[in-house]
C-alpha cells in the first residue's frame, strides 16, 4: 500500500500551493493556477514517485562508488567536501 500526502492552499493572487510528499519521503512545493492543475501535477508527480526513486538509488550508488574509488587512489582529504 502506497502512501501519499497531498496538501493543496491557496497562495497569492489566483495561485494554489501545492505539497506533495509520495511513499518514499520524496517531498515537493510547486505552485499552480488553479486545483484542476494541482491535481494533475499530483496525480503526475505520484505515477512517476518509482522510477524517481530508482534514479535516485542509482545516483547514490554511484556517488558511493566514486568517494570509494577516490579513497583508494588517496585522492581525499579529511575534510567532508574534499575541498582543501
Amino acid at each position: 500500500m502506497s502512501k501519499y500526502n497531498v496538501n493543496i492552499q491557496h497562495s497569492h493572487g489566483s495561485f494554489y500551493k501545492v505539497s506533495l510528499t509520495d511513499n518514499y519521503g520524496a517531498k515537493v512545493v510547486v505552485y499552480e493556477e488553479s486545483v484542476e492543475g494541482a491535481l494533475n501535477y499530483a496525480k503526475d508527480w505520484f505515477f512517476e514517485s518509482d522510477t524517481r526513486h530508482k534514479a535516485d538509488r542509482v545516483h547514490a550508488k554511484a556517488i558511493a562508488e566514486m568517494i570509494k574509488i577516490d579513497r583508494e587512489a588517496g585522492i581525499t582529504t579529511s575534510q567532508r567536501d574534499s575541498l582543501d
